[in-house]
């Protein structure tokens, strides 16, 4: 079975591409009353030297996919 969001639930994984600072640290869905969004979260410090999640949601992207070989243009 493959995984599914719960209603009301969102996970993170740690973002293993991260190749630039400003890509979040961790990355992730949510599902919000059915709606599923990403989420991206990035490791901050403050000055006092609190360890804190920066979080942004924001909608799905679709992945861009190259057409293979034989696709009409």
């Amino acid at each position: 079975m493959a995984f599914q969001l719960k209603e009301d639930y969102g996970s993170l994984w740690k973002n293993e591409n991260k190749s630039k600072d400003n890509q979040p640290d961790y990355t992730g869905k949510i599902n919000i009353g059915g709606t599923v969004m990403s989420l991206g979260a990035w490791k901050n410090t403050t000055d006092g030297g609190k360890t804190y999640l920066s979080i942004k949601l924001s909608e799905v992207q679709e992945q861009k996919s190259s057409p293979s070989d034989g696709d009409a243009f």
